[in-house]
């Protein structure tokens, strides 16, 4: 007795047809609803670059190098997706798209602009009263139908998004049998690619609207929040429980990819900066960690111990679940930090100079004899002067680790005569320890 997997018949034959042409529908109407989106998007690009960048150029409305900036390749997309159209329009996708790729370069250089773009608008909308009026006119058109500039010019970049959708539908319903499965499998690559870089591009974005708000809270010039390559991770309130007995004082915290920020609020009764902050210290995340000395139950809030090479913090949240975000995004940072900083000595040491021969280290004076010499050679030997303390803005420094003192007296000389506000059954554990 034998069993087929596949099914045999006219039965099993109308089944698979009736998945084909299941597919071939699905395909048609994608294809359908793709041609008509182009088409009115190729309309939309016609009037930017017909009354808005042709007209600019001869009135001289503007500079050239402001115009460049605001509509950056824009004419250059117009001209490729108009060949792109026609293809599309005599159902030939798969080439159309595989020539359309090449010219996906003026799609990256409008990605890159376009919050430049956005920012150099605003600015002549503000100052510049002749383009103002223009931008006015020409935009009460019937044929811009109440589109604003704005809106029009971010149509590059949801039109990327929205190939992206389209082709992977037109792949998925697509026979690999067909040549042109090969084609936009391809094209479905090189417009992620794309996608993604507008996505990497509005978490950058994003990321420094979230610093320069940051430093604008921060009174003062001091304390340096805006730097290549930080990323904003969250703020909150914490309580910090000092190292000598006193009561735990709330404190603003900012945790950024590489540091801790401990910020006071400024005195609410200052005319100008009563809603901002004083930075107090910034503590480096290299070779910090993070423990949880309460709050591992479902106990009302917790304790977070936070151990850095040359200061130690203790902080409080009666909050459980901010207690666990916490913890979380500091290991997470962290742990990030670490890899990152492990690549890059792995780099380091990649590039070292090529071992010489002896008879060129008979030649060569050694490091001893001339010391100012610098080598690329990478120390994995930990030293203290490799150690970065925390930064102050205060007169106040923090306490010292001990590396001497056992966990037991670590934990007795930090908590002696501190005024802990907890739940009791949490306060008997932690005394109890």
């Amino acid at each position: 007795m034998s069993f087929s997997l596949c099914p045999s018949g006219p039965l099993g034959y109308s089944s698979i047809q009736e998945q084909r042409d299941r597919w071939e529908r699905k395909r048609s109407r994608t294809a359908r609803e793709l041609v008509q989106t182009e088409q009115r998007y190729c309309q939309q690009l016609e009037l930017v670059t017909t009354y808005f960048v042709e007209i600019l150029k001869a009135k001289a409305t503007l500079r050239q190098d402001i115009r460049e900036s605001i509509f950056s390749s824009i004419k250059a997309i117009h001209s490729v997706n108009q060949s792109l159209l026609v293809h599309l329009e005599n159902g030939y996708f798969g080439r159309g798209f595989e020539q359309f790729c090449p010219h996906l370069h003026h799609y990256n250089t409008y990605v890159d602009n376009i919050y430049n773009a956005s920012k150099v608008l605003q600015t002549q909308l503000k100052k510049n009263k002749a383009f103002r009026r223009f931008k006015k006119l020409q935009e009460a058109r019937s044929e811009f139908n109440n589109h604003k500039l704005e809106e029009l010019l971010h149509l590059p970049i949801q039109r990327i998004d929205q190939y992206k959708h389209f082709l992977q539908d037109l792949t998925a319903n697509t026979s690999p049998d067909n040549p042109e499965f090969q084609q936009l499998s391809r094209v479905v690559a090189a417009v992620c690619e794309v996608s993604q870089r507008i996505q990497n591009n509005t978490r950058c974005h994003e990321n420094h609207l979230q610093l320069c708000r940051v430093q604008k809270l921060l009174k003062g010039r001091k304390t340096k929040v805006l730097a290549a390559g930080r990323w904003y991770i969250r703020e909150g309130w914490l309580k910090m429980v000092p190292p000598k007995g006193a009561e735990a004082k709330p404190k603003m915290f900012f945790l950024f990819s590489d540091m801790l920020l401990q910020a006071k609020r400024c005195s609410p009764l200052h005319p100008t900066n009563g809603d901002k902050f004083i930075g107090q210290h910034a503590y480096p995340l290299q070779d910090c960690t993070v423990e949880k000395v309460f709050g591992h139950t479902r106990s009302q809030g917790g304790l977070l111990s936070l151990t850095f090479p040359k200061a130690k913090l203790l902080l409080m949240s009666s909050n459980q679940e901010d207690l666990n975000d916490w913890y979380q995004s500091l290991s997470s940072a962290n742990r990030k930090l670490q890899s990152k900083q492990t690549v890059v000595h792995q780099r380091e040491q990649l590039s070292g100079r090529p071992l010489r021969s002896a008879a060129d280290s008979h030649n060569t004076p050694s490091s001893s004899n001339n010391p100012s010499r610098k080598r690329n050679i990478v120390n994995t030997e930990p030293s203290e002067h490799a150690q970065t303390p925390a930064v102050e803005w205060e007169n106040s420094t923090p306490k010292r680790m001990k590396q001497s003192d056992t966990s037991g007296q670590r934990w007795g000389h930090l908590f002696r005569g501190v005024h802990v506000q907890l739940s009791d059954p949490l306060m008997d554990l932690f005394f109890r320890l």
